[in-house]
This record gives structure tokens, C-alpha cells and sequence, in this order.
């Protein structure tokens, strides 16, 4: 059986280099790598407070940002999570297999709910992982691409389908996941100690950023102290992840890329890194500028919708078969 990979980002933020590197670069090579389905987690986004029209926009520009990238509609499939009730039907049944214990020991909610009275913290946010093991038990994935924060929910989806199963026979796909492991984790340009993440404007490169501004943010990232350019993250954090974006955008190992720049000094080394990411982003640029002109968007959305749908409603099917409903 060939991979089901399954996929999918938030639309909270605008997407940062960062993004760009651990998702959206990676797209034209996993074309051929199996049944691709990629989805904007348009649901996810609800969990947290967030304005109409920023939700709206954020999820025209995901749909933008895959197709500039390379994301070929015939070999994967696009859509928005809210465009397939399966989604949010799954996830009303599933809700039943998981407990409040696990999902309050949870580090994203822990982290999140920390920051917040208590009075103000949602259900939505709370039964996150329930959703995303629904959305991923939906597509029968076995592959799940992820950050290395969200490994402890892929391992939550795991036990929810092993008991399951146990429960009720062989009825849903046991996934994995995958943490690619160059690049996965691009950090702050003004904090080297943390990672990128759509709410630093002078440390976050934003893919809509003018190239002024990029080159700007570049030549402006904190460095550190010596004049060696040496990928060493404990004592050298800030130059250590300009090398990591430049290996990862030059298609080269860390290696190579410090003897490239092994007499080096600092400014010219920023240089070098700033028009590497202009030169990747710049035709990036051109093509979501033409997609949203165009709208090209809304049929690549409105078919893989249909596509989804057609795959998640025979698990849903399986689901409510298998626990006792009647269904249709």
C-alpha cells in the first residue's frame, strides 16, 4: 500500500521563512512520494480568539502559498477542513475514546492555558488533539509530517486508535510520524534561543514581506560573539541558524556550507544568506501574487473538498458501523 501522508497548518498567522523551509520547500519532492492530502486547518484556527476577516484572509493565502510552492492539484489534494463535515462529525464521536486526564496533560494546552484566565480558556482549545487525531484518522494516514511539537499529539492519535481497535475490531489505520529533521526548526532572527512563529515582525521573515524588508531583517539578526562562522547552537545560536537557512535553501549539509564560508566574516557572510532567501522568495512572490490576482485558488479548494470528502466519509461510514449507528 502506498503512503497516505496527511498534512495541514493553521491559518493563525502569516507563514514565515521558517514554514517555508520545514513545509512548504519540501512539496515538489513529495509529489511522487505517495496519496498527498494537504488541508488548511481552518477549524483549529477557531480555538483561539481570531477576527473574520483575518481568518478569511490567512486561509486564501495558505491556498496561495502551497500552490506558489509547487503543490500540483492532480498528484495532491487541497482543501479547507471546515469544506468536510466529516471532520467536525468524527470528531463528535471520538471525543468519547479520549480522556480528560490525557488531554489535560497535554504540553500545547499546558503552555497555552498557562497564559490565560482560567474563565477564558475555551472547550475548543482544551479537545484540540481530538480533532486532529479525527482529521488524521479520517484520510486512513500513516504518515503524518510534523513539527517536533506536535509529536505528542500524533502519539495521542496512536493510543486513541489502538484503543479503538481494541474495542471494536481492525476498524482504523495506526499512523506515524515523520519530523524532517534539517531545517525543522528555523529560530527568531532576534532571538536565536527561540524558534520563528508569526508574532515577531523584527525577528520573523514573513513570506509576504517586501525583499527590501528580508534583506533588512537579515543583515539586522543577532549574532555572536567571535568571528567565526561555525555552526555550533549551544555557543554560536545566532549564526549557527543562518547557516541552517542557508544550507536548507542551497540544498546543502551544514558541513558544506561552513567550509563555503570558513574565512568568512560576518557581514559578508549575511550577505551571502540574505540573497540566498531573496533569491528563493522572489519567484515564490510572483506566483502567489498571480494566484491571488487570478483566484486559481477556488477551484483547486472546491475540487480537492469533493476529493476529501469522498475519502473521509467511507471512514466515517466504517466508524459509525463499527460503534453501532445506523448512519445513512
Amino acid at each position: 500500500m502506498a503512503n497516505r501522508i496527511l498534512t495541514g497548518i493553521k491559518p493563525t498567522g502569516q507563514l514565515t521563512l521558517g514554514n517555508y523551509i520545514a513545509v512548504l520547500k519540501n512539496l515538489p519532492k513529495l509529489m511522487n512520494q505517495g496519496d498527498l492530502f494537504y488541508f488548511i486547518a481552518d477549524l483549529h484556527a477557531l480555538t483561539l480568539p481570531i477576527e473574520p476577516n483575518v481568518l478569511r484572509q490567512n486561509s486564501i493565502d495558505l491556498a496561495a502559498f502551497y500552490l506558489a510552492a509547487g503543490l500540483d492539484p492532480k498528484k495532491a489534494t487541497l482543501f479547507l477542513q471546515s469544506d468536510v463535515s466529516a471532520h467536525a462529525e468524527l470528531n463528535a464521536i471520538m471525543q468519547n475514546y479520549l480522556y480528560m486526564g490525557e488531554l489535560s496533560r497535554m504540553t500545547q494546552f499546558k503552555d497555552k492555558s498557562a497564559k490565560m484566565k482560567e474563565s477564558a480558556i475555551g472547550l475548543g482549545l482544551f479537545a484540540y488533539p481530538v480533532l486532529m487525531a479525527s482529521d488524521i484518522i479520517l484520510y486512513d494516514a500513516n504518515v503524518v509530517p510534523v513539527g517536533e511539537d506536535q509529536i505528542q499529539h500524533v502519539e495521542l492519535t496512536r493510543d486513541l486508535v489502538n484503543r479503538f481497535n481494541n474495542r471494536y475490531g481492525d476498524v482504523l489505520v495506526i499512523p506515524k510520524y515523520e519530523v524532517r529533521k534539517v531545517g525543522a526548526r528555523i529560530m527568531s532572527l532576534s532571538d536565536p534561543t527561540v524558534k520563528m512563529s508569526k508574532s515577531d515582525p523584527k525577528g520573523d521573515i514573513f513570506l509576504k514581506d517586501d525583499l527590501a524588508v528580508i534583506r533588512k531583517k537579515i543583515m539586522s539578526a543577532v549574532t555572536d560573539s567571535g568571528s567565526e562562522v561555525k555552526f555550533d547552537p549551544e555557543n554560536k545560536p545566532g549564526i549557527s541558524n543562518l547557516l541552517t537557512i542557508y544550507a536548507c535553501l542551497k540544498d546543502m549539509s551544514i558541513e558544506d556550507a561552513e567550509k563555503q564560508f570558513v574565512n568568512s566574516r560576518y557581514g559578508d557572510f549575511k550577505k551571502a544568506v540574505a540573497d540566498a532567501v531573496v533569491e528563493e522568495l522572489e519567484p515564490f512572490q510572483n506566483r502567489y501574487k498571480q494566484i491571488i490576482e487570478t483566484k486559481a485558488y477556488e477551484q483547486v479548494l472546491k475540487e480537492g473538498a469533493e476529493k476529501a470528502s469522498k475519502v473521509a466519509n467511507v471512514t466515517l461510514k466504517r466508524v459509525q458501523k463499527a460503534i453501532g449507528l445506523l448512519g445513512k
